[in-house]
Order: structure tokens, then C-alpha cells, then sequence
């Protein structure tokens, strides 16, 4: 039984007891209320700057996957550009023109 299903079945049983559906669904709004207000506040997201603190850290997410971004195009260009510089030496080698270098 998931937190769904006991939650329909409290509540059928609440309603089933003469408690009103008014009522109940008031309880329920109230400890939601509760436990996300206790959430935030475990999280240290509970004071007036929190949504700054959220844009501030999306910010810094965006950057720091552009900045993985940057880094992983920076080394693939570097790989390529070294086994163009092992393939021209290749040739160089394979033509003779070591030669030209005594």
C-alpha cells in the first residue's frame, strides 16, 4: 500500500466515522502545509532569500555545464589537432624529408 492508498483510506475511514469531507480535506491541506514548510526548513530554504538562492544556484548549474561544455570541445580539439600533428609528421617521415633537417 502506497502513501495514495492510505491516504484514500484514512480518509474513507474518517468520513465513515461522521467526520465531515470538508474537515478531513482541511487536515489534510494543513499537514501538507506542515510537512513541506518542514522540508524547506531541513533544507535551509525556509527565509525570504530563497528564491534568490534557487536563481543564484540555477545560475551557477547553467555556467558550470557550459564551463564541461567548453572543456570537453577545448580537449577533442586538442586530440584532433595532436593526430594531425602525428600524421604530418608521418608523412614527413615517409617522404624523406627528414633529410631536409640535417
Amino acid at each position: 500500500m502506497n502513501n495514495s492508498d492510505m491516504l484514500v483510506s484514512l480518509v474513507a475511514q474518517a468520513t465513515s466515522e461522521g467526520t465531515d469531507l470538508v474537515t478531513v480535506r482541511a487536515i489534510i491541506e494543513e499537514a501538507s502545509e506542515l510537512g513541506a514548510q518542514r522540508m524547506l526548513e531541513q533544507v535551509g530554504l525556509d527565509d525570504i532569500n530563497a528564491h534568490e538562492d534557487l536563481s543564484q544556484l540555477r545560475e551557477l548549474l547553467k555556467a558550470w555545464r557550459a564551463a564541461k561544455a567548453s572543456a570537453q570541445a577545448a580537449v577533442v580539439t586538442w586530440i584532433v589537432r595532436g593526430l594531425f600533428a602525428l600524421l604530418l609528421l608521418g608523412l614527413a617521415v615517409r617522404l624523406g624529408a627528414t633529410e631536409l633537417l640535417k
